[in-house]
């Protein structure tokens, strides 16, 4: 059973900084695609950053480009994203995401970013 805990989320200004953390657990991920996506009040889910475990390849929305990065630490199992220059429009939960064969998910984080 794969398991995905986010954390990290928070109140921040804009402007701030804020670094998420998801530990995966249950298998091992060589073969996934970790992934990171957000959803605001209101609004469908929408892809956030992606990286391929193994080889670290990323990938990033258009809206987040520039100022946030996803990052792995393969002996910690555990996906990163780190958030620069935050804006009020990044407030959303922000959910982890492993997909392979199958498609997991975290319970999510929330993240405020206040004007």
């Amino acid at each position: 059973q794969v398991h995905l805990v986010e954390s990290g989320g928070g109140l921040v200004q804009a402007g701030g900084s804020l670094r998420l953390s998801c530990a995966a657990s249950g298998r091992t991920f060589s073969s996934y695609n970790m992934a990171w996506f957000r959803q605001a009040p209101g609004k469908e889910r929408e892809f956030v950053a992606r990286i391929t475990w193994n080889i670290g390849s990323t990938s990033y929305a258009d809206s987040v480009e520039g100022r946030f990065t996803i990052s792995r630490d393969k002996a910690k199992n555990t996906v990163y994203l780190q958030m620069n220059s935050l804006k009020p429009e990044d407030t959303a939960v922000y959910y982890c995401n492993a997909r392979g064969t199958l498609d997991y998910w975290g319970q999510g984080t929330q993240v405020t970013v206040s004007s």
